[in-house]
């Protein structure tokens, strides 16, 4: 539970401004954690429709669900991006920003003279996150890239289910979101390194000598997978293993499986600590198992993973799924069903760490939204809003960009916005 007087903070990144450029998830869920941290955000969305994603999955009133989380503490700009003009407001916005995201395919900035080098000319402490399928460079970067191919190519779904059967997918976007955090902790890292080197520029000719030195932050989605694909290289490599789908079970790691209660539920348990393993055969009664001086290590055990998954299943179809848990609990085990949404939202652990938020849309219905993650003790994120209206922001924004209330009346006229 996060104590801090949310009254009195606005955030870590309270005056951070970072403009989006992009649709659906990795670019809008990169700049979401940002928001949701104290950043103002604005987003850019085509007049026609915005965001594909406010259309996405359960919709209340015609608004997707998800937008509520994916877009809260967000301001909604909408901007005609074919037009000149358009792109002349863009190019203010973001040579105003600390930080640019967008995940457009490599080459439509630059088509709008928004690219890194077009902004860096003019801002030498630019930072922009880039989000695509295959990165800037490389004979792919020009191909359409979605996080099912991303999950595909850096290696998730050729390990994924099991052995006998097609790979199967996470049934979430992964990729994508794997990649906005992947953008996120690219964005912290530029932004602390443009800090120490000078800071923000502050907009005037002739004083870019004085500002910090920013970067371009390169996120592929097939290369974030990768990058959580543990030992898989260097164990082709020395060894020549693949790793190949497994089901339920952590390969090479013994025993870490799911098994089936007497009741037919799911429950996990990794035992494959050496300690743990001798409390996990004790506590299912299998003495012999747990004094067995093979499989006091890891590697012992692994030839005999078969063996001992079967001692654990028998087990296992003797219990309740409560009865498995309290006893394993109890021996200290690392032990937990397989978790639901409804399951989530009625567990005291859940609700002990707060999280989930009551919030409101505009006609008084409530909703529940998963709270902000990871939790600061002193300058926690928090909900401002929900994912805003299609250009809610735009007056505000352009006001405040110096734009007359005739120009925008013009603008709209036009349907620049």
């Amino acid at each position: 539970m996060v104590n801090a007087d949310l009254s009195k903070t606005k955030g870590p990144l309270a005056g951070v401004k970072v403009l989006e450029l992009g649709t659906l998830i990795a670019g809008p869920f990169c700049s979401r954690m940002l928001a949701e941290f104290g950043a103002e955000v604005i987003k850019i969305e085509a007049p026609d429709g915005g965001d594909p994603l406010r259309h996405w999955r359960v919709l209340k009133d015609g608004t997707s669900l998800w937008w509520s989380v994916q877009a809260r503490n967000k301001k909604s700009v909408t901007l005609n991006m074919k037009t000149t003009q358009a792109q002349t407001i863009a190019r203010a916005l973001a040579l105003d920003a600390d930080i640019i995201i967008e995940n457009y395919r490599p080459g439509v900035l630059e088509k709008w003279q928004l690219g890194y080098d077009d902004l860096k000319a003019i801002n030498p402490a630019t930072i922009m996150v880039r989000l695509s399928g295959y990165g800037q460079t490389g004979p792919l970067r020009d191909l359409p890239g979605f996080g099912a191919i991303g999950e595909s190519m850096g290696g998730l779904r050729y390990v994924s289910g099991h052995p006998d059967r097609p790979p199967v997918r996470v049934g979430i976007s992964i990729g994508d979101s794997v990649a906005a955090l992947h953008g996120v902790i690219g964005a912290m890292m530029a932004l602390r390194h443009r800090d120490v080197t000078g800071g923000r520029w502050n907009g005037k000719a002739g004083a870019e000598s004085l500002a910090g030195q920013g970067q371009m932050v390169d996120v592929a989605l097939y290369e974030s997978v990768f990058n959580l694909m543990e030992s898989l290289v260097p164990e082709f490599d020395f060894a020549g293993v693949v790793r190949e789908r497994t089901g339920g079970a952590l390969p090479g790691i013994v025993p870490s499986n799911t098994y089936t209660t007497a009741e037919g539920d799911n429950i996990v348990i990794a035992g494959n600590g050496d300690a743990i393993f001798h409390r996990l055969m004790l506590a299912i009664n299998r003495t012999d198992l747990a004094h067995d001086a093979a499989l006091q290590r890891n590697d012992g055990r692994v030839p005999r993973t078969a063996e001992i998954d079967a001692a654990i299943q028998s087990w296992c179809e003797t219990q309740t799924i409560e009865s498995a848990l309290s006893c394993l609990r109890q021996a200290d085990v690392p032990v937990g069903k397989i978790y639901s949404v409804r399951d989530m939202m009625n567990d005291a652990q859940f609700q002990a760490r707060e999280m989930f938020e009551q919030h409101q849309f505009a006609d008084g219905t409530s909703v529940k939204l998963p709270a902000i993650s990871p939790k600061l003790s002193e300058t926690p994120g928090r909900t401002l809003w929900l994912g805003p209206d299609l250009g809610a922001h735009t007056e505000e924004v352009l006001f405040a960009l110096g734009y007359t209330l005739e120009q925008i009346q013009a603008f709209k006229e036009q349907q620049i916005i």
